[in-house]
């Protein structure tokens, strides 16, 4: 007989809100949420999870009262865990929710996983206020901010949070953390872009305020989560013995690195392994250039050798070496104190090899054109700023290039229609480059590595 999956049904009262999130979906789950019920001070702390457009994880979770089932898969098998410390799940368009969350004494850290695409800036880095939804954002903060009344609508993640940190200023309250989880360089600084630019569009004051007392703590995120399917339902259900119509899978490893100060507290994330540190630049470098980097490798290269998955992938001798090489490289760069880079490295072999863990090359290989400019473009221009050839690097960018030259390719990307003008050029090596760096496009020699490589690729 299988039960439902509630609070009455289990014994788990729920939390005190504490914790705001922007952007509920199976990461921040398996992730955010996670370490908070792990923290030693977890009975204090209860997150309000929105999604993103959809209901529909609220519409899933709100029955079962927040709760759901963490399956961490290894190798070894399967563990499942309760999770009891999101305590609200709600739709986004409860504007009045939010408001109603944050205007409150105790509401101490909001955090976001909005995607890049979702702080609506310009290449340059300021916000987008050309942008439909920003520019309808801020002619909807201007009718209301006056009173703190709550708009009808908001459709971007920085506009929810400054109509949300209106009506703290207005009730009295001091500032609080706002804090983004996105995979993304530099989070911090984006975030306070975002909101600040939003606020200055809107009323001066209230963005004196938000400068003077609210945070914006930069993190460097990890541990793949991959989507939940029905045999996954099915699983819990027969483990557990509960209806669980929303659990998340997840890997053992996890990893959680925050740079930046709370001024209404937080949860004792560090005791559920969370690092704190004074300077985050080198380990967002870390994940960025060894494992998106090698990500995006085997997304490329694998699947030009037929592989489907990262497992797959890895346990091709040749691809691996090819990994190793891009590891060395990016190593030479990366020697603050503390990152352990060997310790890494190993670990993300491991994490890798997990067979259980189907984390699929296509999924990873969509907006190659955004992703390589952080990933391999960084450590190719490092290594011959140092006198070297940055060939491991160009070689992904190679493996790239060669991808989305293949006859009949389709080009995943938000930047398709600049990619395909491009790959439709004369000299597609050079134009593809250029699309990814200018500075690196004119340096001919690398150029003419990176245009060998793809033709060492295309005649394996």
């Amino acid at each position: 007989m299988t039960d439902k999956l509630n609070r009455s049904t289990v014994d788990a009262p729920a939390r005190p809100v504490r914790l705001v999130h922007l952007g509920l979906g199976a990461f921040h789950r398996a992730h955010q949420v996670w370490y908070t019920q792990h923290a030693e001070d977890s009975a204090d702390w209860g997150y309000c999870s929105f999604t993103g457009r959809s209901p529909r994880l609220s519409d899933q979770l709100v029955p079962q009262d927040g709760l759901y089932t963490l399956v961490t898969r290894s190798g070894d098998g399967d563990s499942t865990e309760l999770i009891t410390a999101l305590s609200e799940a709600q739709p986004a368009a409860n504007l009045a929710r939010l408001v109603e969350l944050v205007a409150d004494e105790r509401l101490a850290v909001i955090t976001l996983t909005v995607t890049e695409a979702g702080y609506h800036l310009t290449d340059d880095g300021a916000l987008d206020t050309a942008d439909a939804d920003v520019a309808a954002d801020i002619e909807a903060l201007r009718a209301t901010i006056s009173d703190a009344a709550v708009p009808d609508s908001l459709a971007t993640a920085a506009g929810r949070v400054v109509a949300a940190l209106n009506a703290r200023r207005a009730a009295g309250h001091g500032g609080l953390a706002v804090m983004s989880c996105d995979n993304v360089a530099d989070n911090g600084p984006m975030t306070r872009t975002a909101v600040l630019g939003t606020a200055r569009a809107v009323d001066e004051g209230l963005a004196e305020w938000i400068e003077a007392e609210v945070t914006f703590p930069s993190t460097s995120i990890d541990r793949i989560t991959p989507a939940t399917t029905d045999e996954l339902i099915a699983d819990v259900e027969r483990e557990t013995g509960y209806a669980d119509h929303a659990p998340v899978v997840t890997e053992p490893f996890a990893s959680w690195v925050i740079e930046g100060e709370f001024p209404a507290g937080r949860p004792a994330w560090e005791t559920a392994g969370a690092e704190f540190v004074d300077d985050i630049e080198q380990y967002e470098r870390r994940k960025l250039w060894l494992l998106n980097g090698s990500h995006s490798l085997m997304a490329y290269y694998g699947q030009l050798r037929g592989h489907a998955t990262v497992a797959d992938a890895i346990g091709d001798s040749t691809v691996r070496r090819r990994v190793e090489a891009l590891w060395d490289e990016a190593a030479e760069h990366l020697t603050a104190p503390g990152l352990d880079i060997p310790g890494y490295r190993e670990a993300l072999i491991e994490r890798f090899e997990n067979p259980r863990i189907r984390h699929n090359l296509a999924q990873i290989g969509v907006d190659g054109g955004t992703k390589q400019r952080m990933r391999a473009v960084p450590i190719m221009k490092a290594e011959r700023a140092a006198g070297r050839s940055g060939a491991a690097a160009a070689f992904s960018v190679a493996a790239w290039i060669a991808f989305l030259t293949r006859d009949d390719a389709e080009i995943k990307d938000a930047r398709a229609a600049d990619l395909d003008a491009a790959r439709r050029e004369s000299d597609p090596v050079a134009a593809l480059v250029a699309a990814l760096d200018e500075e690196l496009a004119g340096d001919a020699e690398a150029v003419e590595l990176i245009r060998g490589l793809v033709d060492e690729i295309r005649a394996e």
